[in-house]
């Protein structure tokens, strides 16, 4: 049998503190995202494993996480391949997560404590930061931990393991909107002011009209999602 093709992913760095498995599932995820490994195209652990410059068990892991994510799919007779990103799947995702973000959002104002709330705001913090110096990708590793604190706030494991299972679609929707214009990522740190905001006021009808106008508006810019005429403030 001939060896795969090499895939065209980037190698692995040495000094990364992360887990190899974590590390090769961000660096896939990123690569699926980002268009470098094709939907539709199929994938071989082996030749993964070469390219990442690493063993095929976090490979194997990565790939796990990913079909649970919705990234890759196992065909009959192909094996595993990159799940196809259609306009109407990308909205219907979109939609999904939006209402699901918005209810996280009253749930937490509703339950956070004073760590929770002083957590958010050290993570808004480094989205100001990462803002003033024009640093989309630092934005949106912020804008991540900062959503990841207001699912663990809601203390629901329901609707946390409902969200874990969009990552995949949440980290696509975020880079397509942070990278759409540069008015983007300004606007994006007034938004999680504004959220942030009503939790600390506890008014959950605040904090989920803000979160779920926030989630589609970003789902807008990014192109997931055709334009509405008018969102909520």
């Amino acid at each position: 049998m001939s060896a795969a093709a090499p895939h065209p992913v980037e190698r692995l760095a040495e000094e990364d503190t992360l887990s190899l498995a974590e590390r090769a599932y961000r660096r896939l995820r990123d690569s699926i995202v980002q268009g470098t490994l094709v939907a539709g195209s199929r994938i071989s652990e082996r030749s993964l494993a070469s390219a990442l410059g690493i063993s095929a068990q976090p490979v194997r892991e990565a790939l796990r996480r990913l079909e649970q994510d919705g990234m890759v799919v196992t065909l009959p007779r192909r094996g595993t391949v990159v799940a196809e990103f259609g306009p109407d799947r990308q909205a219907e995702m979109g939609r999904i997560r939006a209402a699901l973000e918005g209810a996280a959002a009253a749930l937490a104002a509703q339950g956070a404590d004073d760590a929770a709330l002083a957590a958010l705001e050290a993570q808004l913090q480094a989205m100001r930061d990462a803002t003033a110096a024009g640093r989309p990708e630092q934005v949106s590793e912020a804008n991540e931990r900062f959503h990841g604190l207001i699912h663990r706030a809601t203390g629901n494991v329901f609707l946390m393991r409902s969200l874990a299972a969009l990552r995949a679609f949440d980290h696509f929707g975020r880079v397509r909107a942070l990278n759409a214009t540069p008015q983007e990522l300004p606007r994006a740190l007034r938004e999680h002011a504004g959220i942030l905001a009503a939790l600390q006021a506890r008014d959950p009808d605040a904090a989920e009209t803000r979160m779920r106008a926030h989630v589609l508006r970003s789902l807008e810019v990014g192109g997931l999602l055709p334009p509405a005429r008018k969102r909520p403030a």
